[in-house]
């Protein structure tokens, strides 16, 4: 049985203490924020709620920030949180949607198939005075067992080869002046610019108070960045989180991704055998 994308505050709470829900809390943030994800978790969040720092379970092997683990770590991790892949998984975040769909697209691509975001995420929810707590979430440990799909999972060399073959578009959604190389990267020693022959959709033209824009209104944002919604897509942005915001979008018109350039721009902006344009 699949599960929507989207579930409601209304929902949530007339199921949180259902046995098979899983409550992710996502929460995290970029350095230039000012807000640490886990800081907040601590001070307050959904009862029964797990926390999903996307900087700890991650490749720690990598010099690249929060890429994905192995799936045995991933499993591994999931389990010690009790989470197990037949969970009906509700994630949401403390700015809306932001990093939720990061980790709704892990779980996705790790094999669970019942993965929800909160509509409206954490700012819903508390404008709503629904239950919040700072207790500690003591969960039994499950058994997550992984079906990890790496066709949805672009590296380097897939992005380089879709560039130049024009097998797939890639879309990024980082802010338009960092595309177009006009403002600094936030994190240093990046090359300022984007991938030649890439197109530009911002995140936060999508997204307005923690939610999706209406079907036809996503579907003008991508249309008038230049994508043909019946191609391939790949989506990117600075570090794999906000790429993940593209990807729900798209899933909910009706154009699932190809996939997620996990490395984003803190790989290719790093790189000198990686091109660059500005403008």
């Amino acid at each position: 049985m699949s599960a929507p994308l989207f579930v409601s505050t209304d929902w949530l709470a007339d199921h949180l203490h259902d046995a098979d829900i899983a409550v992710i809390d996502a929460s995290w943030y970029l350095p230039t924020m000012n807000r640490d994800g886990k800081a907040e978790y601590q001070a307050g969040h959904i009862p029964g709620a797990v926390h999903f720092d996307i900087d700890a379970i991650a490749d720690k092997s990598s010099p690249l920030p929060h890429m994905l683990p192995s799936p045995e770590a991933f499993a591994k991790a999931m389990g010690a949180m009790g989470v197990s892949e037949k969970d009906h998984i509700v994630v949401y975040d403390g700015a809306g949607l932001f990093a939720a769909p990061r980790v709704w697209w892990t779980f996705r691509v790790m094999g669970a198939s019942r993965v929800s975001i909160l509509e409206g995420g954490a700012p819903k929810w508390r404008a709503e005075n629904r239950a919040w707590t700072d207790a500690a979430s003591l969960k039994p440990a499950k058994i997550f067992t992984p079906h990890f799909d790496a066709s949805e999972v672009a590296d380097l060399a897939v992005v380089k080869t879709a560039l130049q073959a024009k097998k797939a578009q890639i879309v990024d959604a980082r802010p338009a002046a960092r595309f177009r190389g006009e403002a600094p990267e936030p994190r240093p020693g990046l090359a300022s610019g984007h991938m030649p022959g890439s197109f530009n959709v911002q995140f936060g033209d999508i997204v307005v108070d923690g939610r999706l824009l209406s079907r036809d209104a996503i579907t003008a944002a991508f249309e008038k960045a230049g994508v043909n919604l019946a191609e391939p897509i790949i989506t990117s942005c600075g570090s794999g989180v906000s790429a993940a915001i593209l990807a729900l979008a798209l899933e909910s018109i009706g154009h699932p991704v190809e996939a997620l350039y996990d490395g984003s721009w803190a790989e290719w902006g790093s790189r000198a055998d990686c091109a660059v344009v500005t403008g």
